[in-house]
């Protein structure tokens, strides 16, 4: 492609970039029918905002590494979503932006300007682009900014999100043309560019786009007799999203399981399935569960953000005691750790974090789990197929002739499953799993309950932690209380104990009037010294062995949650959610 001669003279001249170098890449581009300054980013020669600051130079264009992106700056209404598809503005890499006519643009141009419209360009010599959608937009004056493309991009993507009808529309849609023609469609690879007209295609859509935006876990579609339900569970909490008419219940249902691709035909039996999407730059899996009910099939869409990025150590929410006491576990050569909890209590995000703590060129790491839910770069992951008998048992006897270092097991739930694990960890492995009890100490029990001999529980488990999730106050409207007698001696507290302010949630517009915002952990961690490998030769009664634990200063999920109340983290009313059933 033709390039400007005056900034390839300012690209060479100020990154260094011989005539040599542009030549090859040059043909390189042309060879693939783009930009050369595309060639030269991505052979990293040039910085992507090197590039722009030279463009910006050349074409006398101001460079904005961000943009400032905000409700009042997106474009509202129909103006981007009717008129100009996304697929459009992806292409050519740009995006309109509105400011007001004040000061807006001066705090981000020392030039001051009156101008009401910015549109951010990547490729300032796309001229043709920005003048088609300045016709489609009847945009008068406008003012034209270079950004990087991933800001853009992101830039594109929020706009079109926040233009979305509304869930109620798409279902007033359907009921004012219940004779309409139902069409099953593959998924797009971006549900933001799929524009089939089919209300209930785009409701499937909206549904599944709008439960990311929540930073949902779970969409469930509940039938009823008479009703149809549809919610979504935030921060471990269920709550109502949608309530379409009846009728709707088997095209909607028929979509999912066509997406996921499930036998539409087959409604008397359970099915389980996927689906990756993508919804702008984040990619989602989402696990399809489907069973039959008295009223039709009941659905629940586990989604899985494979964009954001592993949590460490750190960003658990351990507190420093805990997290020390946990690094020098993970230290150890061999043995099991075990984590316990319910489902959905984090079990398994802090094994992740434990493992890519712990992952060095010089230890060879292997995991088996149901499903694989993150990729670990360095790190072999089985994943278990029940269909072919690929079991955690059967893996997990593979896996110790693989030579490891590490192994992680995704769940011991037999007897087959744990004698393996306690071998492998008796012959030099350190071994990770998990284990759904309630406490710390009801491990031991349950490992016996499998039938496993005390003695090997003792000679081979290291230390056993268990976890819970809780909501995590909104920064933007916790307010200070005094709270009540009742509930400080529900927590063993009095107001004397408490040295500084203690919040409630209270609910506004950034956590959906809920008061939380995001979640942290509470942990409780035992490790095996020889007074407790003693007492489980005796005994393996896990209030005996809580109690020991306890003489030894553990420090129980209750005691961890108060100290993350006394922090202003969250809310007595939240640490007595998760752990009342554990006294």
């Amino acid at each position: 492609m033709a390039m400007n001669q005056s900034l390839k003279r300012i690209i060479i001249s100020r990154c260094g970039i011989t005539e040599a170098t542009w030549q090859e890449s040059e043909k390189l581009a042309d060879t693939r029918n783009i930009n050369v300054c595309d060639i030269l980013v991505q052979k990293k020669l040039v910085s992507e905002l090197q590039f722009l600051e030279c463009a910006g130079e050349c074409y006398d264009i101001p460079v904005w590494p961000d943009l400032p992106i905000s409700q009042d700056t997106l474009f509202g209404g129909e103006a981007l979503s009717r008129r100009i598809p996304i697929q459009f503005l992806k292409n050519h890499v740009l995006v309109p932006l509105k400011f007001r006519a004040e000061a807006a643009l001066k705090t981000m141009d020392a030039e001051g300007s009156d101008h009401q419209v910015v549109i951010a360009v990547h490729d300032p010599s796309a001229f043709q682009p920005v003048d088609d959608l300045i016709k489609l937009l009847e945009i008068r004056e406008f003012k034209l900014v270079l950004s990087p493309r991933a800001v853009i991009l992101s830039a594109i993507t929020l706009s079109y999100d926040r233009n979305l009808d509304s869930d109620e529309d798409l279902v007033q849609t359907l009921e004012d043309d219940s004779a309409m023609q139902i069409q099953d469609l593959e998924v797009t690879a971006d549900l933001l560019d799929d524009t089939s007209e089919a209300p209930i295609i785009r409701l499937v859509n909206q549904i599944i786009t709008r439960s990311i935006r929540a930073r949902a876990s779970d969409i469930h579609i509940e039938p009823y007799q008479d009703s149809l339900k549809i919610r979504y569970r935030v921060d471990g909490i269920l709550y109502d999203l949608l309530t379409p008419p009846k009728w709707m219940q088997p095209a909607l249902i028929s979509r999912i399981k066509v997406m996921s691709r499930l036998d539409i035909a087959e409604k008397r039996l359970p099915q389980d399935g996927r689906m990756n999407i993508r919804i702008g730059s984040q990619e989602i899996d989402i696990r399809i569960s489907t069973i039959p009910t008295a009223f039709g099939e009941r659905v629940v869409l586990r989604l899985l953000n494979k964009s954001g990025s592993l949590l460490t150590l750190t960003e658990l929410g351990i507190s420093p005691p805990q997290r020390e006491l946990l690094e020098k576990v993970t230290a150890f050569p061999n043995g099991i750790f075990l984590i316990t909890g319910p489902t959905g209590s984090g079990k398994t995000t802090t094994l992740y974090a434990i493992l890519s703590a712990i992952n060095k060129p010089a230890i060879n790491i292997i995991t088996i789990e149901d499903p694989v839910e993150y990729q670990l770069k360095g790190i072999s992951q089985i994943q278990v197929n029940p269909k072919i008998d690929l079991t955690f048992a059967r893996g997990l006897r593979s896996i110790v002739r693989q030579d490891p270092d590490v192994i992680l097991v995704g769940e011991i739930r037999d007897k087959e499953t744990a004698d393996i694990a306690v071998q492998s960890a008796l012959t030099g492995h350190l071994v990770f799993s998990t284990l759904h009890t309630n406490d710390a100490a009801s491990a031991i029990t349950r490992l016996v309950d499998i039938g496993v001999e005390p003695f090997l529980i003792s000679s081979s488990v290291i230390a056993v932690a268990a976890q819970r999730l809780i909501r995590v106050l909104c920064e933007h409207c916790k307010e200070p209380y005094i709270p009540t007698e009742t509930v400080l001696n529900s927590m063993g507290l009095t107001l004397d104990m408490l040295q500084g302010p203690v919040y409630q949630a209270k609910g506004c517009p950034a956590c959906f009037h809920t008061g939380y915002r995001g979640r942290t952990s509470i942990f409780e961690m035992m490790v095996m010294d020889s007074g407790l490998k003693n007492l489980i030769l005796k005994t393996y009664d896990s209030s005996r062995i809580k109690q020991e634990a306890l003489r030894k200063h553990m420090v129980t999920l209750g005691e961890d949650g108060v100290e993350k109340v006394l922090n202003g983290i969250t809310t007595f009313e939240e640490v007595l959610r998760v752990t009342q059933s554990i006294a």
